[in-house]
């Protein structure tokens, strides 16, 4: 994918007093009272909103929340708008609709430097059907267009694609730029050697990814559920353990093309096993070839770990995807915590350390290690699509650089 330009490129002379419409991905994760549980979304946000108000520019912030079918009271924005102001240290003012002459007339009154928050996108189904006549609506409100939200760059939407092609420029924002520096930057160009480390319970989800790293990657280690799969294609019993039955072929040609392409693949040696799932499961550490009738595996075992942090000891760039086993349950966590205090560790020691979206992000957080990582993705579905090498529409709309 060819470099975008990005809002970092845009001075005073291109945004003083010019309204600017920012696609932010404010979707985050609240309770029953609309309490926000994460903020993170948010504070990812806050240096392009920031860099805007600085130079003067009247700032149009467009976000969707959740799934709504229609206009849902309880996937609006509002809640959003108290830690949204504290941390832009501006009040933000709240419009009730993201097109129409009301939202026109509270964007004319902003002054410069001031901040208006659309009402959720999704509210009107154009927005996933990327309707030209919607797009229009919605870059009629502004002159300039910056995309920030890579969380939902993969979907081709109106406030992700199609207002792009209405608004010169349409930039990039910091946060945008930072996800494509690393996760296209790291695949394309990475320092060397280069492990991925890929986990979670389906290898169908994976396949893409697998498949596009392994023509990168020097070291690929797989954990999660998704190695049962692998384990019983070998000819292992596997218990009742999480396997893809369709997917044994796919498991052994994995294994082959890894071979071929002289790509060190490592599977757990032993696996942790639980007589059902749950937390307060019974559980054994067993070889990976010897997992007992009735029991399931849930973690990779302690010589895993071992081999995996020594294999990862020589390496100049790790990309991890997924986790190691059943994090949300302590008895399965120790795979996925040791790789995350591996990866600390290494990051520590200038190796570069992408987490690439999902639960791995998740489980870093929970260790409490996330700022000690090179690169957090905050797209799930987004860094997905990236790692298998595909281009995402709401990057492709927006000026070269």
């Amino acid at each position: 994918m060819a470099t975008k330009k990005s809002v970092g490129t845009l001075k005073e002379a291109d945004l003083q007093g010019k309204r600017v419409f920012v696609r932010v991905d404010l979707n985050v994760p609240l309770d029953d009272s609309f309490n926000i549980t994460d903020d993170n979304r948010i504070r990812a946000a806050v240096p392009t909103i920031k860099y805007l108000m600085g130079h003067g520019a009247r700032v149009i912030l467009a976000s969707h929340l959740g799934r709504p079918k229609g206009v849902t009271p309880k996937y609006s924005l509002k809640p959003i708008v108290p830690r949204l102001s504290e941390l832009l240290g501006v009040e933000v003012k709240m419009a009730n609709d993201c097109i129409g002459e009301e939202v026109e007339k509270l964007i004319a009154e902003t002054p410069e430097g001031g901040v208006v928050l659309l009402e959720n996108v999704r509210f009107y189904k154009e927005e996933e059907k990327n309707d030209p006549g919607f797009a229009k609506k919605l870059a009629s409100l502004a002159d300039v267009y910056v995309n920030d939200a890579f969380g939902t760059a993969h979907r081709a939407h109106a406030s992700t694609e199609g207002a792009a092609k209405y608004l010169k420029p349409a930039v990039a924002g910091f946060l945008m730029q930072k996800e494509l520096d690393y996760l296209v930057g790291a695949v394309a160009n990475p320092k060397k050697p280069f492990a991925a480390i890929v986990g979670g319970s389906k290898v169908s989800t994976k396949i893409g990814v697998i498949e596009s790293l392994l023509g990168k990657v020097d070291l690929l280690l797989l954990g999660g559920g998704m190695i049962f799969t692998f384990y019983k294609a070998q000819g292992h019993c596997v218990g009742s353990s999480l396997v893809e039955e369709d997917k044994l072929d796919l498991a052994t040609s994995l294994l082959e093309k890894a071979k071929s392409k002289g790509v060190s693949l490592l599977l757990p040696t032993d696996v942790v096993i639980a007589d059902k799932f749950a937390a307060d499961a019974n559980t054994k550490i067993v070889p990976a070839s010897n997992i007992l009738d009735g029991w399931m595996g849930l973690d990779i075992g302690p010589d895993s770990i071992k081999t995996f942090s020594e294999a990862l000891e020589t390496t100049k760039t790790i990309i991890w995807n997924g986790p190691m086993g059943v994090f949300e349950f302590e008895k399965f966590a120790a795979g996925t915590d040791a790789i995350a205090k591996k990866l600390a560790d290494l990051s520590g020691k200038g190796v570069t350390t992408i987490i690439g979206g999902g639960d791995s992000v998740a489980a870093v957080e929970k260790a409490g290690l996330a700022d000690k990582m090179s690169h957090i993705s905050t797209g799930g579905g987004a860094s997905l699509e990236l790692l298998e090498g595909k281009t995402l529409p709401g990057v492709l709309a927006l000026d070269d650089a």
